[in-house]
């Protein structure tokens, strides 16, 4: 049996040494559109706010070591870009080199994780980030210790919002983190999450909550946060400074039903905007 999964971070990764621990004699293949495999997504902010120094942390394998310890063919850099179910096989664009095959299959396993989501009035700019790949960590690392970044923005209070708040906090930044929402952490009632709010507080965040970001409009090179809310009186608008954006390109196969992210960061301020999409 011949088995393709799309996808090898945590989801993949996991699916394919359970496989292999069915199957001993299966050929098993992984396509990762990323530059690595089975790394801890969860420690992204924490590598972003020198918790975790080295990146190689970040990794459980590399594709190397995941070949030697179950003989499963990871390959990084590689997208799905189309599914022929009726020849049971996919097309794979390899993103270093441009080439383009295909490699059949018995059984497809998808899991192309979340799809982060750059909001549609951001058209670019050197200021938006997401954060959903090592890559991604890398990037937004290297821009906050070259900047010197010391005021932060999050936007959207789930638990990634929060994960880079703190860790922007420990950098030495400023934070100010908006919640459209009456309170953080979505999957918890609004009692516990006054604990939260609570300690958010103590430690120095800006939490402001009922509070929602419609547009940024660019002028002069740079943008202006525009914050339509409710239960908030125009002078708060007088903390948001002047911004440029960057858009991070989607990925056009990764169609799951999982979180969406989205990122901006303001003049040095990360806005986070990690809520799912309402339908």
């Amino acid at each position: 049996m011949k088995v393709v999964i799309v996808g090898g971070v945590a989801g993949g990764a996991s699916a394919a040494a359970r496989l292999r621990r069915l199957d001993e004699t299966a050929e098993i293949i992984i396509f990762e559109k990323s530059g690595y495999i089975s790394y801890a997504n969860c420690g992204l902010p924490y590598y972003v706010g020198g918790i975790i120094r080295d990146k190689e942390a970040l990794t459980l394998q590399t594709p190397q070591s995941f070949y030697n310890r179950f003989n499963i063919k990871a390959n990084v850099n590689c997208e799905v870009t189309a599914i022929e179910r009726d020849q049971k096989r996919v097309s794979v664009k390899n993103l270093i080199t441009g080439e383009i095959f295909t490699e059949s299959y018995d059984k497809l396993i998808l899991s192309p994780g979340a799809l982060p989501v750059v909001p549609s009035f951001c058209h670019g700019g050197e200021r938006v980030f997401t954060l959903r790949t090592v890559e991604d960590a890398i990037k937004l690392k290297a821009f906050c210790k070259e900047k010197n970044v010391k005021s932060a923005a999050v936007i959207g209070g789930g638990f990634i919002g929060l994960e880079i708040a703190e860790n922007l906090m420990d950098t030495g930044a400023s934070v100010t983190l908006f919640e459209r929402s009456d309170h953080v952490l979505a999957i918890v009632d609004d009692l516990a999450a006054a604990f939260v709010h609570n300690e958010l507080r103590a430690h120095g965040v800006d939490l402001q909550l009922k509070a929602d970001t419609l547009s940024l409009k660019t002028a002069d090179g740079c943008a202006e946060l525009v914050l339509l809310q409710v239960g908030r009186n125009r002078q708060n608008q007088n903390r948001l400074r002047h911004v440029s954006k960057r858009t991070e390109k989607l990925p056009g196969n990764a169609h799951s039903g999982a979180e969406r992210l989205r990122r901006v960061q303001l003049c040095g301020r990360v806005h986070d905007l990690c809520r799912p999409e309402k339908p």
